[in-house]
């Protein structure tokens, strides 16, 4: 048994996007605007823009900031618009909601402007397994991005993947 052993998959024209790659770089930041709530859930205003004006905005710097409440509060809309125009100069992105849902508008953006056009009729397999936290909503985008051009997509690993889209 002297043959050689040959990598298929290296030889292949087999090509793998890996989401971790396009990753955007910077802390993100969970703001419980509760805090600033009378018992954590009125909102009076005076107070809470006594809050905005007096903290120290600049600790957000070049950090992505996703503006909740954690409290079942009613909290008015302008509440959100008031925190995002203070961040708006240091943070380098304000949203509503979770960390999951800043990390769903990063990648949205990232991928609505990435050139996909080097994986026009290749197969194309999306990596799975990521160490950082990617949002399924990532992998789904970068699918439907990838679908009109890609020969054929699969998601995991060259040595496992699971088949999800042939062209005909």
């Amino acid at each position: 048994m002297s043959e050689e052993i040959i990598n298929r998959v290296a030889n292949s024209k087999l090509m793998t996007f890996d989401l971790e790659q396009i990753y955007p770089k910077g802390e993100r930041i969970f703001f419980d605007i509760s805090q600033w709530l009378l018992e954590g859930i009125v909102l009076r205003e005076k107070d809470f823009r006594e809050n905005a004006v007096a903290h120290d905005w600049r600790q957000y710097e070049d950090k992505f900031v996703a503006l909740h409440c954690s409290t079942d509060a009613i909290v008015p809309g302008w509440a959100y618009l008031l925190l995002s125009l203070h961040l708006a100069p240091f943070a380098k992105k304000v949203t509503v909601g979770t960390l999951e849902e800043l990390e769903s508008v990063l990648f949205a953006e990232l991928l609505q402007n990435l050139d996909l056009s080097e994986f026009e009729n290749k197969p194309v397999i999306i990596k799975g397994c990521a160490h950082k936290p990617i949002p399924q909503n990532a992998y789904v985008l970068l699918a439907q991005k990838l679908q009109p051009l890609a020969k054929s997509i699969m998601y995991g690993e060259a040595c496992s993947s699971v088949p999800l889209y042939k062209k005909r």
